[in-house]
């Protein structure tokens, strides 16, 4: 078995098959392995979960509308008289699953199939008898109908794929496609589908039945083929050679999940967590449309040999309309340990004329060099030997305090994040680990003496996870530090891999809880000092993710305390509104969540009218580039013309210049500004910690 304490890869593999455009043209039936597959994942779930899973009728009811929502989540295909003749299966899921009789389930899966293939034949046929492009109507179509209605008659259906057409093709002309290019483009995309169509087996048939089972009980208990078990060890053994960002299905679409750090996505600084990938080229010839395509297939298609240069299609995260995609180059590369070592920077902050100089230090993500490690080596690498160097040379340069920027780390070795935490404490438990039968182990650090104990900061946000979370929350239990960002992902599980006679499975067998007894799952590690962030939580995260596992809370163990932040905090926080009341960055981070929050809450429906679609693009994306020069001014920056410049302009992207120097700090990265403003706060923490110090002795 193999342990996995991270966010990234459970979340990219949790729904490895959500997309359900595959077939062929025979009917597929499932075979004797898969038969017993699905018993020994049935017997894995019932005995080996963390979760007590009841596999009764409600059980039944929620896995045959999950098999229903993997199959067709859109109310796109199917008709109630589709669904009607297996509605018994809402009472024998269970029995399917433990029996291993999954005759029926395939045989709705054929049902799918036959329609889907007709929609897309009949999609085919229209672009042949010709469409209309005066796009002059007044209706409008729904983003999303995952709560509608099965549909009673094919004619409703007709009438809503007259509208996806019409969409589809709209799309394509406000990208400033003539029609010609847009008839061509519509008709590749469709008979690619049509063709993955043709080409399924039945292992796609029974991975997806698996995907709706397994999501029933958490977002990263799933099974994986053979095929995805492979695909799995490559990854793990950081050997795989492409751009580093971790997917996963977002409806039709490919959503990045996460960014790998230190990998080539990382580094160009042009894709971020949540956009979406429309289409796939290589270095030369055509994109491929990607829309509709299979998780799998299109990791393959952006996978390749280092040096080579991949091409994506990208929708932004904060784009208010699929029109708006630009393409980037990736040059694709491998991912080493160099690559994710922690750095650090000094940061200099003036305070009446006097100069302070504030350390910090990057953690990618908490790593170690398992290989040398258990080969004996002495000069192995690892997270806590880094991050113990950087410390030391800080302190000779003089620092008055450290920020640890934890940001994006998504987790990695839990004997990091214990060995970590010992630099600045003497002695303790880091966490708690409880299992299913409710065994709770005790983990922590057990050298004596500190590296650092200094005023500490952790700078965190929506995808620091795991590891990540239980560092940050054993330094806020201990009063060692401040913690300061956004909440975190609340990734707070533990699951194994453990192979089955047919693939293999990925299980939650543990929960991870803090030294105080609160869980990091789901609700993650709260900021004591919080910032805005355009990273949205109801997009990204636990809480986000269907059927995660709830917080709740064990017993305390006893631990010492360090100090006494919140003692401090409402002058901080104070101080904290003061500065960023002033400071054009995080005024522009705060209004642009709000208005990215108002308009997802606000579109539920596009308009199939080109004036009226371009005047609300325009309308939207006007206030989002009125915010962004409203930053630009205030700055003595240059103003942009067009919002799509605004994500390839070099002072919007994640990546810092260490080298900068303090009169080009206005002109770092948005998210520089967290940086920035943690050296601030920590600088006050660091006077007040010694005022009342002071105060004391008097």
């Amino acid at each position: 078995m193999s342990l996995f304490v991270t966010l990234s890869r459970s979340v990219a593999l949790a729904l490895m098959l959500v997309v359900t455009s595959t077939t062929a043209q025979a009917a597929l039936k499932p075979t004797d392995e898969q038969r017993q597959a699905a018993v020994e994942v049935a017997d894995a779930l019932h005995y080996g979960h963390y979760a007590d899973i009841t596999f009764d009728e409600a059980w039944s009811q929620e896995a045959f509308q999950s098999y229903l929502d993997f199959l067709d989540g859109q109310r796109a295909y199917l008709l109630r008289r589709d669904i009607d003749p297996y509605r018994h299966l809402e009472e024998d899921m269970a029995e399917v699953l433990f029996e291993g009789d999954l005759d029926e389930v395939f045989d709705l899966y054929e049902r799918l199939n036959q329609r889907h293939t007709a929609r897309l034949e009949w999609l085919l046929e229209k672009l042949d008898e010709g469409i209309s492009f005066d796009f002059d109507s007044d209706e409008r179509i729904e983003i999303d109908r995952e709560d509608t209605p099965w549909a009673s008659r094919e004619s409703e259906l007709d009438e809503l794929w007259r509208k996806r057409l019409e969409n589809d093709a709209l799309t394509l002309a406000l990208a400033d496609q003539d029609e010609e290019q847009v008839v061509d483009n519509l008709r590749q995309r469709y008979e690619g589908q049509l063709t993955r169509l043709r080409q399924a087996e039945a292992e796609d048939v029974f991975g997806i039945f698996m995907a709706a089972v397994t999501s029933t009980i958490d977002p990263h208990t799933n099974y994986l083929s053979p095929r995805q078990s492979e695909s799995f060890d490559i990854q793990m053994s950081l050997s795989l050679e492409g751009i580093g960002a971790l997917l996963q299905a977002d409806g039709e679409y490919v959503k990045v999940a996460s960014l790998v750090p230190g990998g080539p996505a990382d580094r160009a600084g042009l894709l971020e967590p949540a956009d979406r990938i429309i289409a796939v080229g290589q270095e030369e010839g055509d994109m491929v449309n990607v829309i509709g395509m299979r998780l799998d297939n299109v990791v393959d298609l952006i996978r390749g040999p280092k040096g080579s240069t991949v091409r994506l299609d990208v929708v932004p995260a904060q784009a208010v309309d699929m029109t708006r995609s630009h393409t980037i180059e990736i040059t694709r590369d491998t991912v080493s340990l160099e690559d994710q070592a922690a750095h650090g920077e000094i940061i200099e902050v003036e305070r009446d004329g006097e100069p302070h100089r504030l350390g910090v230090i990057n953690i990618p993500t908490f790593y170690v060099d398992f290989d040398a490690w258990q080969a004996g080596e002495e000069d192995y690498r690892s997270t806590t030997r880094d991050v113990s160097r950087e410390i030391e040379r800080l302190k000779e340069e003089g620092v008055e305090g450290i920020v640890l920027d934890l940001r994006n780390n998504g987790g990695g070795a839990l004997q990091e994040a214990n060995s970590l935490i010992g630099l600045f404490i003497d002695r303790g438990p880091t966490v708690q680990v409880r299992d299913a039968q409710g065994r709770i182990n005790l983990y922590g650090d057990t050298d004596s003496g500190t590296l650092y104990d200094g005023p500490l900061g952790v700078l965190v946000n929506r995808l620091s996870a795991s590891a990540s979370e239980i560092f940050a929350g054993a330094i806020q239990d201990y009063g060692r530090g401040l913690v300061l960002g956004t909440t975190t992902f609340g990734k707070g599980t533990v699951q194994t891999l453990s192979d089955l006679s047919h693939g293999q499975i990925k299980l939650t067998r543990a929960k991870f809880y803090r030294i105080s007894g609160e869980s990091t799952q789901n609700r993650g590690v709260e900021p004591d000092i919080p910032f805005p962030s355009l990273i949205d939580p109801e997009r990204i995260g636990e809480s986000s993710l269907d059927n995660a596992l709830p917080w709740d809370t064990v017993q305390n163990v006893q631990y010492r305390r360090y100090g006494e932040p919140e003692r401090y905090l409402a002058t901080l926080n104070e101080r904290h509104d003061a500065r960023v009341a002033e400071n054009p960055n995080f005024r522009y981070l705060e209004r642009q969540a709000n208005l990215a929050r108002q308009l997802r809450e606000q579109q539920t429906s596009v308009s199939l009218n080109r004036e009226q679609r371009q005047r609300e693009m325009e309308a939207q994306e006007a206030e989002q580039l009125s915010l962004e020069n409203q930053r630009r001014r205030a700055l003595g920056m240059p103003e942009l013309d067009e919002w799509a410049d605004a994500r390839l302009d070099p002072t919007n992207d994640d990546a810092t210049d260490e080298n900068a120097t303090e009169e080009d700090e206005e002109e770092m990265p948005v998210d520089r500004a967290h940086v920035l403003e943690s050296a601030e706060i920590l600088l006050d923490y660091a006077h007040l910690q010694h005022m009342h110090q002071l105060a004391r002795k008097r």
